[in-house]
């Protein structure tokens, strides 16, 4: 869950939805109380996709009703993926452009970071820790192909994979071991945050539960982790040969990134004179940006801060509310 006023302060709070989504009015309650005042609430989402719901239509009504209590009386108003803000009753029967809709929120501020005179189109790159949105913006609009979670997927603009909660058998079939491929086991022992807390990209979260195995997001636990994932024990590899199969899963994670992101501009009317990019992988697409891509990066982390870029997508609507007057 991530909660931003649009001037600065934001906050990210882990929410395993799946497991307790019955939480969420309380953890939605928390999140907005820990922020500054505020009269009213803007909100966009991506939970709806949990399998705890039978439908997306279902998680949509179920997220909008918990927003609705934890705003305690408060306007609430409901960022749609075609940019309108509807109220919560408007929303609950539209739940398809309710669904998903905050990559649009994001794409949409994004386009004020753009400069005409250095060209017609540039590129969004969102990297979060679960999934990458990849953005086309021409003549300072959103010019995605895709509206929903499918079309985006089919087109390419949506890259489920992140740099958190990504399964590692999800990146990569095999890891090196003693000098040859080994295939890895077909289960979630060891996520992509594993990998690059291990090369220093993330911080340790001592106090994590969200991990493959719920241990906390260390050192010591991501090196047992990522052992597990070609059914070894940390202390039968020792530490070098797992950094060396930390670095191997992140260079197919990045040539993934990579793929993908071409495989968009080749779509756009000309190539991007820049790509804005934010969310907590922010490191991974600037690897990529030095090593293939030769076009400037404006990162959000820079121009708002590491917090505010991390939770992109709420910013992005507390300042359109705001511009909306809302």
């Amino acid at each position: 869950m991530k909660a931003a006023d649009g001037q600065g302060w934001a906050r990210s709070v882990p929410f395993v939805m799946w497991r307790q989504p019955d939480d969420l009015t309380e953890a939605l309650t928390e999140l907005a109380a820990s922020g500054p005042a505020a009269e009213s609430l803007a909100v966009t989402m991506t939970g709806e996709l949990c399998d705890c719901f039978a439908s997306k239509a279902e998680g949509v009504e179920h997220i909008l009703a918990a927003a609705e209590q934890a705003a305690a009386g408060r306007p609430v108003r409901v960022y749609l993926v075609d940019g309108r803000f509807v109220s919560i009753n408007e929303a609950r029967a539209v739940p398809h452009l309710a669904a998903a809709s905050n990559w649009h929120a994001l794409a949409s501020f994004s386009c004020r970071f753009l400069k005409p005179d250095l060209g017609r189109a540039a590129l969004l790159i969102d990297v979060g820790s679960t999934t990458t949105d990849i953005v086309p913006l021409v003549d300072g609009r959103v010019a995605a192909q895709g509206m929903n979670d499918t079309e985006r997927l089919a087109c390419g603009e949506l890259l489920y994979s992140g740099v958190g909660r990504t399964p590692i058998c999800a990146v990569t079939p095999f890891l090196p071991w003693r000098g040859n491929p080994c295939r890895v086991a077909a289960e979630v022992f060891a996520t992509m945050a594993d990998v690059y807390v291990l090369l220093g990209d993330v911080a340790e979260e001592p106090m994590a539960d969200w991990t493959a195995d719920g241990r906390p997001l260390t050192l010591a636990c991501a090196r047992q982790r990522l052992a597990r994932m070609i059914c070894a024990d940390a202390a039968d590899l020792g530490d070098v040969e797992i950094e060396r199969m930390a670095a191997f899963a992140e260079e197919i994670h990045a040539r993934q990134l990579e793929l993908a992101i071409s495989s968009v501009i080749e779509r756009m009317p000309e190539m991007p004179s820049r790509l804005v990019i934010s969310g907590a992988g922010e490191f991974l697409v600037n690897r990529v940006a030095r090593r293939s891509l030769n076009r400037p990066c404006l990162s959000l982390a820079a121009e708002l801060g590491p917090e505010v870029s991390r939770c992109g997508a709420a910013h992005a609507v507390a300042v359109l509310a705001a511009a909306a007057e809302i």
